[in-house]
């Protein structure tokens, strides 16, 4: 997997073959974003198959591997979902062989299908661009928060997916990419996604995203979700539910795009979704490129300044204009999600 930690300054591939290696790597964020936890999540669980020699051995490792990669981060629903699929196809199948084959073909699968579902979201949420952009003579603006890139989810993205393919279809484009304080998820992996893929982009502080609603130079945000509940309350990054008022105050469409695996339909009620609290080290120091070279992290705060790290927030379901979904697009609302996916109905 890449080591996102490194990222833009370094490309770095870290090879994970243990399930402690696989919890570190997603307790750390040397992997994020709510798919690629989850894909992590269903590799670990293989893994913990490779442990034993025995049918008996096979399933109480793999039992005690999902208990403890659940405790990597709390938030993002993927995680759990994930792991669970392949315990459970583990504990389906018969024989030490059979059980190894279908650990490893249930992480397989879960791969193949965020795939698909990105795909599948770029597709659907061209539309919006493709309309947005009919309405206008110039480049269409876009803000996006965090990355949901092909980076958090395999390939293509959430968020990114329908800017990728519409800038692939000659539409012009133009991205506000929020910094995303305080690890600068935007500003080190949206920015260098975008910049790999030749989408125009320029990098902002967090806090002036309204500033530019105001003037209007932004046509719609379109933002990730690490968890949204059934009644269609988003949880994604710190300062998404910021910048759904500053859009609602100034009449612009906030968009959410998400794959069915990050909707939660157990809750209803966000305020029962676990917000993750980070080590306020990562709000005391900030890390970037040394002029001579590497990479260098420097204290921001006054020494004995506490800090507080609130790792997502909510944005109520009213605030959002719709969901982009592999299945289509819908109202931000339970009865919206379940018209996508009927089968839900006995969660």
């Amino acid at each position: 997997m890449i080591d996102q930690r490194h990222l833009p300054h370094a490309l770095v591939v870290e090879d994970l073959d243990t399930v402690e290696s696989v919890f570190t790597a997603i307790r750390e964020m040397h992997v994020r974003g709510a798919p690629l936890i989850g894909a992590a999540a269903a590799c670990g669980a293989y893994l913990a198959t490779t442990d034993t020699t025995t049918p008996e051995g096979v399933d109480a490792s793999v039992i005690r591997a999902v208990g403890y990669l659940k405790e990597a981060r709390p938030t993002a629903v993927n995680l759990a979902w994930a792991a669970d699929q392949v315990r459970d196809a583990v504990l389906q199948a018969n024989g030490f062989e059979a059980k190894i084959d279908a650990a490893r073909n249930a992480a397989n699968r879960i791969i193949e299908d965020e795939l698909d579902r990105c795909r599948l979201i770029g597709e659907m949420g061209l539309q919006i661009i493709e309309a947005a952009a009919a309405r206008t003579n110039r480049p269409l603006n876009i803000l996006t928060h965090c990355n949901a890139g092909w980076l958090a989810c395999i390939d293509y993205g959430t968020a990114t997916a329908p800017i990728y393919l519409g800038h692939d279809r000659g539409l012009k484009l133009h991205v506000w990419v929020d910094e995303t304080r305080p690890r600068n998820q935007g500003a080190r992996l949206t920015a260098w996604e975008l910049g790999a893929h030749g989408v125009p982009h320029t990098v902002i502080t967090d806090n002036a995203g309204g500033h530019l609603m105001q003037r209007g130079e932004i046509d719609f945000v379109l933002v990730g979700t690490d968890r949204t509940t059934r009644q269609g309350h988003v949880v994604n990054k710190i300062g998404t539910y910021l910048k759904a008022l500053a859009a609602a105050d100034n009449d612009i469409p906030f968009y959410v795009a998400l794959p069915s695996s990050s909707i939660d339909w157990s809750v209803g009620d966000p305020s029962v979704v676990p917000i993750e609290e980070r080590d306020p080290d990562e709000v005391h120091y900030t890390t970037g490129s040394a002029s001579g070279g590497g990479t260098a992290s420097v204290r921001v705060t006054p020494p004995g300044s506490s800090a507080a790290n609130y790792a997502f927030d909510v944005t109520p379901a009213n605030l959002v204009t719709a969901f982009i979904t592999e299945r289509g697009i819908c109202p931000a609302t339970e009865s919206g999600l379940r018209s996508l996916f009927p089968e839900s109905e006995n969660r």
